[in-house]
């Protein structure tokens, strides 16, 4: 039986398309190993975010001989897809496969000795409908991700994303209510809807939309929670009451893409909202979620950000309360429009922004944490050491408890009262 080993790097769609991967090859008699262990076959699944997401993924792809120099080695995904003939120079690499036929890996592996061309990447625009892969069982986890979406069209002046992924492209609402209904037979109670842009799930198609997803989901027998990835703010409107009342089990934890709080490095972003319309999108969720756990992503150092800007970010981020910010600095990519703008920002003074808005964004944490104090909530426990358990809450507040009891809390829902809080995470205690 031939070994097959993944790594993963980037983000939730990533990892969900290696989860399909690993089945296909599972699927085919092949064993999955650990990455770090000897294996025939390496498959890395790369990410190109950010130039230190290439420079990572050309470090992980050249590791892979030094474990097995006879190996068959792999690189997919993002950066395969928009540097093709930069990974082409890298002499140990066997195979180059961009972000279309991931969904047929197993027989590209297979074929590879009797094709002289080891770049099997096409032209992402080509790609009109969803390239179907699906995930029979999730490897050591508890959450299940499904994805629902990929590609986007709105292009942001800083992200190369949309040149890796192509066009929108939903994935067709019987496929996922499928999935989503043999992982819930299997014990999956928490499911997350990831894409590349969500928000504009199904609008090609013009039959259904996210919330009208969500609304059939709900009903799928074992389905407990369902939680959304990354969203846009312009699907948060005035009849987002009517959209959430029909999906109960929809968890109140909201990533809002934010950016920046100054409205004129959004301009310069090309994020086709100001912050006073995104702060508008705030209060329509706390409107119905009061409790709700926001979060977003922010850009330090953007190009042309002046201190006053940057200011104007940091006393947003104090306006609205965030549960928790990902901070990261901007990183120049090629082929986009801000890697061309005048005014790139020194590294020290991204440096400096970076460690002021951490800083902030810890003490907005500690404000959220700080309402559920002596509050019973409910937990799904993930994880355990030593007598330490950890979960999350519906608002993804991770909790951790002391137990040294028999029963296995794994993937179990549990009452918990909330006692105190630690810098990324709450204490709390069994009842009785």
């Amino acid at each position: 039986m031939s070994k097959v080993a993944f790594h993963t790097l980037g983000c939730k769609v990533n990892q969900y398309e290696t989860e399909a991967m690993m089945d296909q090859f599972s699927k085919k008699g092949y064993e999955i190993v650990d990455f770090k262990e000897k294996s025939d076959i390496y498959i890395v699944n790369t990410c190109t975010v950010t130039h230190l997401s290439d420079r990572k993924s050309r470090q992980i792809i050249r590791r892979c001989k030094r474990l097995n120099p006879q190996a068959l080695v792999v690189a997919a995904g993002c950066y395969a897809q928009i540097a093709p003939l930069e990974l082409k120079k890298i002499e140990d690499l066997d195979l180059i496969v961009g972000n279309i036929d991931k969904n047929k890996m197993v027989e590209l592996v297979e074929n590879h000795p009797t094709v002289k061309n080891r770049l099997q990447v096409y032209d992402i625009y080509t790609l009109k409908k969803y390239e179907e892969m699906s995930v029979d069982d999730i490897h050591d986890k508890v959450r299940a991700f499904i994805k629902i979406q990929d590609g986007c069209n709105q292009y942001c002046s800083y992200c190369i994303i949309p040149y890796a992924r192509g066009n929108i492209r939903s994935r067709d609402k019987k496929n996922i209510i499928d999935e989503v209904s043999l992982l819930a037979s299997k014990g999956y109670q928490e499911i997350v809807l990831t894409g590349i842009h969500i928000a504009s799930y199904g609008k090609e198609k013009n039959d259904i939309g996210l919330f009208e997803l969500m609304a059939e989901l709900q009903h799928i027998p074992g389905v407990e929670r369902i939680r959304i990835g990354s969203l846009e703010q312009n699907i948060i409107g005035e009849n987002f009451n009517g959209a959430v009342s029909v999906v109960p089990k929809l968890c109140p934890h909201f990533h809002l893409s934010l950016q920046s709080g100054s409205s004129s490095v959004l301009r310069r972003m090309n994020r086709k909202y100001d912050a006073d319309e995104y702060f508008e999108k705030v209060k329509i969720i706390r409107n119905y979620f009061p409790d709700a756990s926001i979060t977003t992503d922010i850009i330090v150092g953007f190009p042309g950000e002046t201190d006053e800007e940057f200011n104007e970010t940091l006393s947003f981020v104090k306006k609205v309360q965030f549960s928790d910010v990902h901070v990261f600095k901007y990183s120049k990519r090629k082929g986009t429009k801000a890697a061309e703008m005048d005014g790139q920002v020194d590294e020290e003074i991204k440096n400096t922004r970076s460690e002021i808005l951490i800083a902030e964004t810890r003490k907005s944490r500690h404000s959220y944490f700080n309402k559920f104090i002596g509050k019973e909530v409910d937990v799904l426990f993930e994880s355990h050491d030593k007598g330490k358990w950890w979960g999350h809450t519906v608002e993804y507040i991770k909790v951790e408890i002391d137990y040294t009891g028999e029963m296995d809390l794994t993937n179990k829902i549990i009452s918990v009262y909330l006692i105190d809080l630690s810098d990324n995470f709450m204490i709390g205690k069994l009842r009785g």
